[in-house]
């Protein structure tokens, strides 16, 4: 059976079982819209929790990242990761046992204030939009290879399936669907894994592989430094930049992700509190299934691609690959405009090499060659093309781009929920219309879904210029808003209304601006945007790192504007040690 057809098959049926589930799983009442009736098994909830977090850019980007990145790219694996450790002990117990539908309705009552409540509303739309681009766009490239079709209409018929599951389900719905995505894009993600690992060193685990001796003798990690230097690039293995920014972006990427609203209203849907942290603990195994994976997909990825695109000893031009000659999967990507070649000296032939490092740039020149020819290899492919690369089966490329899918809208449909429930719930009930009824505020809650999928589909479509950072950007939003406002509401009962506002005000604007201004997106008339370089940046740290500079930055302005203004009322304080301190047999002390 040719690919494409097989791949409508495959891609068919998961959507099938997807909405097969939502149709089951309907939400009745706003408990199962917003929190699935607070009746999800903590293993369940652990397997929706890892896919409503393991999203396009967990499947599709993050071993991008690390094939381009090598050693640099460890701390996606280290922040994303241990933001759930974060999560599970400092976070998601204490918020179940708080009782509430979503992370607006916990900070509005904490700091008694509705102002709080509509400054985290906004902080959680702001980065929810910002990450829900790229699911969109995720979408749009799966689709658009795989299945041969214009990018806009694949994020359409990625919206339609969204929609179906997320508006008739809602929370409840999203749950199970989660819980059949994960199943497929853990399948779909360590099946070409285990092909590849044996085809490069004969062992089937790419964990072990990683570290093991190829085929030919010699170390997987030794041959991969080897042939990219020999290509001008830095070694796979070693680092650049400086350990303050390491450090810096692995914090910030780990309060980012223990701060992001979509994964934290997932343990508001577990029975007890003890639920929450077991949740927590499972999700935690199975994100570890493929981000353990991830750094061989991300190496052999990267010495697949070499090797094919670069065939032969460099240095002699006549035995690098020639365009005429180039295989399918090539081919293939070439369509998309996600890889293209441009034959700057007329040789016919393929020079793929770090045009930015100037000693290796003066042995090219004296080769002949007169630039890098590859002008585009976008790392988002990796993931995708790794199967074609290495000729596996076209079964398990038709797995891998029902994976992709899965994690991309499974991720979006958390994002949206997120977004829908802070304007039904937060805003529209919590504060302009406290007195609609409950069928009202579903059908309210709905329309919210159907609105934000409107916007995302959108914004996908059209995503802005800076569509590459917009991860960064959430995570740096999150970090310094939201995470703050929540672990000062557990832990300190001398932070205020004002304390807290202010903290999250000044955590989110000096991100924003920071971002904004080396980034390219902030202008002031007659004046130049700074470089965006490492001598530029404040203490080395770059921009996608600074929402721990701005977590910090909220601390440090809540607790001072704190100690100058009026203590919280009692019922308040009483209310921190309430969180805190375990009551019964860890039944949420308060539900709606």
């Amino acid at each position: 059976m040719d690919l494409q057809t097989l791949t409508y098959l495959v891609v068919g049926a998961s959507f099938a079982l997807y909405i097969g589930i939502a149709i089951w799983a309907r939400a009745g009442t706003t408990g199962e819209f917003y929190a699935a009736g607070r009746g999800v098994h903590p293993v369940a909830n652990g397997m929706a929790t890892a896919a409503d977090w393991m999203s396009a850019a967990s499947f599709i980007s993050m071993a991008g990242l690390i094939a381009f990145n090598g050693y640099d790219a460890s701390i996606f694996l280290m922040g994303w990761t241990g933001g759930y450790v974060l999560l599970a002990m400092l976070l998601a117990p204490y918020l179940r046992k708080f009782g509430k539908f979503t992370v607006p309705e916990f900070i509005g009552d904490r700091y008694y204030s509705q102002t709080a409540r509509i400054v985290a509303v906004v902080c959680l739309i702001v980065a929810s939009i910002t990450y829900v681009i790229g699911q969109m766009k995720g979408v749009g490239v799966a689709f658009s290879r795989f299945l041969e079709v214009d990018f806009s209409v694949g994020l359409f018929a990625g919206m339609a399936i969204v929609f179906i599951y997320a508006v008739l389900g809602g929370m409840r719905g999203i749950t199970y669907t989660q819980i059949a995505q994960y199943c497929v894009l853990i399948v779909a993600y360590t099946i070409p894994a285990i092909f590849i690992s044996i085809q490069i060193t004969g062992i089937p685990f790419p964990q072990i592989g990683l570290f093991a001796e190829t085929t030919e003798g010699v170390s997987l990690l030794t041959k991969l430094n080897q042939t990219v230097t020999d290509l001008g690039f830095r070694e796979y293995t070693a680092q650049s930049g400086s350990t303050l920014n390491l450090v810096v972006y692995t914090l910030s990427l780990m309060i980012g992700t223990a701060g992001l609203p979509h994964v934290i209203i997932r343990f508001f849907t577990v029975p007890k509190v003890a639920d929450a942290r077991w949740s927590a603990g499972w999700a935690l195994v199975f994100i570890a299934l493929l981000y353990t994976t991830a750094p061989g997909v991300g190496a052999m990825a990267r010495l697949n691609i070499t090797d094919t695109i670069q065939t032969g000893q460099v240095g002699a031009p006549d035995g690098n690959l020639s365009y005429a000659e180039r295989p399918q999967w090539f081919k293939n990507w070439e369509k998309t405009g996600l890889l293209r070649y441009e034959d700057k000296n007329g040789d016919g032939r393929i020079q793929y090499y770090n045009d930015k490092n100037p000693e290796f740039v003066k042995k090219a020149e004296a080769w002949g060659w007169k630039g890098n020819e590859m002008v585009k290899v976008d790392r988002d492919i990796m993931v995708l093309a790794n199967p074609e690369i290495a000729n596996l089966p076209n079964w398990v490329i038709a797995i891998v781009a029902a994976g992709g899918l899965a994690a991309a809208l499974s991720t979006a449909a958390g994002l949206l929920l997120a977004i829908s429930s802070a304007i039904s719930h937060d805003l529209l009930k919590g504060v302009f219309a406290p007195k609609i009824s409950e069928r009202q505020e579903l059908m309210w809650a709905r329309v919210s879904m159907a609105g934000a999928i409107a916007v995302a589909g959108y914004l996908g479509l059209n995503p802005p210029g800076f569509a590459a950072q917009v991860v960064a950007l959430a995570f740096g939003l999150a970090a310094s808003s939201i995470f703050p406002a929540l672990m000062m509401g557990i832990f300190s009962k001398r932070v205020n209304n004002v304390g807290a506002v202010a903290g999250m005000l000044a955590g989110l604007t000096s991100t924003l601006l920071y971002i904004f201004w080396f980034k390219g997106w902030f202008f002031v008339k007659g004046t130049e945007m700074m470089a965006n370089t490492a001598d530029n940046w404040f203490l080395g740290i770059q921009p996608e790192a600074f929402g721990a500079i701005g977590a910090l930055l909220n601390f440090a302005v809540a607790f001072a504007v704190s100690a100058v203004t009026q203590a919280p009322p009692k019922a308040i304080q009483t209310l921190v040690e309430d969180i805190r301190i375990p009551k019964g047999a860890g039944v949420a002390v308060a539900d709606h």
